[in-house]
């Protein structure tokens, strides 16, 4: 079963990543020291393994489990949905990213077109960004009416009450960013063409608006933290530190068995040399 931990709770300022001290040794701005890509590796690793346990444990249980993370634009959310899905099983962990809503979906019941996407048995359900769009990005750009939000709030709470009714386990994160990380990372997505398809015109916008954000933010809070689908918050300047604690907070919030580990071995085989056709003119070029 997966074991819970004791750990002290940190301020926010405990979990900031600053510039590296004269030492070379990065420091936050409380003065404690953050992880160093090797213990942060070696920890990710050790969270893997299980990862996969709880994957096996999924599978043979018929289990159903419902992950939704959100936050404002740079918070981390794509960085800890990757350290929760790299060494797993797509055909179990599945991750939705709905592009906007069409013209027919915009006409339907807001959560209509998130429902299909819910778990079946042996399947573990990642949303990034989920049905609170409703709540957050709408609201405060201007996409949806004011009675519109108030009918969601409404009616969210029942529906996730419906969700673990049926049996899902449902997991709610909110990545808390601070505006000068936040400014930090944008402008790295700028600079860096690697990240700039993360950059698109409805951050630019969104980032004028950080106080609407809160107040958005501090009433979805108020309406849908509800006990049978409360919010976590993971504060997420520090990235590293974020991904192991929310990898950790979700394996410690399940309650999984760890499951016998089947015993493989490789089947003996005979190979004739003789087979095969010749491929070399079909090699790619091979400059490294």
């Amino acid at each position: 079963m997966g074991k819970k931990k004791e750990k002290s709770k940190k301020t926010k300022s405990e979990c900031l990543g600053d510039a590296p001290s004269d030492n070379g040794v990065a420091e936050t701005s409380s003065g404690s020291r953050t992880l160093t890509r090797k213990e942060y590796e070696a920890e990710l690793a050790r969270l893997h393994v299980e990862l996969v346990q709880l994957q096996e444990w999924v599978r043979q249980e018929k289990k159903k489990i419902c992950v939704v993370f959100e936050g404002r634009d740079g918070a981390g959310k794509g960085g800890v949905i990757k350290a929760l899905t790299e060494r797993v099983s797509p055909r179990t962990f599945r991750v939705v990213a709905l592009p906007a809503p069409t013209e027919r979906e915009k006409s339907q019941m807001h959560l209509q077109r998130y429902v299909p996407h819910f778990p079946a048995a042996s399947e573990i359900v990642i949303f990034d960004r989920s049905w609170y769009n409703r709540a957050g990005v709408e609201r405060v750009m201007g996409f949806c009416t004011e009675q519109a939000v108030e009918g969601f709030f409404l009616g969210v709470p029942l529906v996730e009450e419906a969700m673990v009714d049926s049996g899902i386990m449902l997991l709610k994160y909110w990545l808390e960013v601070s505006p000068e990380e936040q400014t930090r990372r944008l402008e790295d997505r700028i600079t860096d063409g690697r990240k700039l398809w993360k950059l698109s015109e409805m951050d630019l916008k969104s980032y004028a608006r950080w106080d609407d954000y809160t107040r958005a933010r501090d009433e979805m809070f108020e309406k849908t933290h509800k006990p049978w689908a409360p919010w976590h918050v993971a504060i997420s300047d520090d990235k590293r530190r974020a991904r192991l604690n929310i990898l950790s907070h979700l394996l410690n919030s399940i309650p999984y068995e760890k499951t016998s580990p089947r015993k493989i071995e490789l089947p003996k085989r005979k190979i004739d040399e003789a087979l095969g056709i010749d491929i070399a003119p079909m090699l790619i070029p091979e400059p490294f």
